[in-house]
């Protein structure tokens, strides 16, 4: 008897200890997710500055990447490149920060559409994007980010 509650503990044990491991490596595979998508967004931005030079995709999370701001999951909640004298445009991949509250890029030369996959940053606060140069219709999907106080 006592050898199957013995047996049944480190049964119990082994299961936390695997569900211990398993949140650090799904934590890991979101933040690299959250590490791709500002990544391409650097990779289609001109930045004579170097304001970017910090944002290397070989590294764990963005977390570490300077105007990048993370909570205490290493989940991504504050892009800050406002004046940043960026140029190029955004990417639809800044859709997949589902943490994201804050997306500061006032006072570039950003171009082209605004991206309807904006529309999936739900718990977006503000999106700071005036004094840039878009073009086209702002996306209808913007209007799902019940959230949002400052456009």
């Amino acid at each position: 008897m006592v050898m199957k509650k013995l047996k049944k503990g480190e049964e119990m044990v082994s299961l936390v200890v695997w569900l211990i491991l398993l949140s650090h490596l799904l934590r890991r595979i979101y933040a690299n997710m959250e590490g791709d998508a500002l990544h391409s967004l650097r990779t289609n931005l001109e930045d004579p500055n170097n304001v970017l030079q910090s944002w290397d995709p070989t590294l764990v999370n963005p977390c570490t990447w300077f105007h990048v701001t993370c909570n205490n999951d290493n989940s991504v909640i504050r892009v800050d490149l406002g004046n940043a004298a960026l140029s190029g445009q955004l990417v639809p991949q800044l859709g997949l920060l589902k943490n994201l509250q804050y997306l500061e890029l006032y006072s570039n030369n950003i171009t082209g559409p605004i991206p309807s996959d904006l529309g999936n940053l739900t718990n977006l606060v503000s999106l700071d994007l005036y004094l840039n140069t878009f073009n086209g219709p702002i996306p209808a999907t913007l209007g799902k980010l019940s959230k949002l106080r400052f456009l």
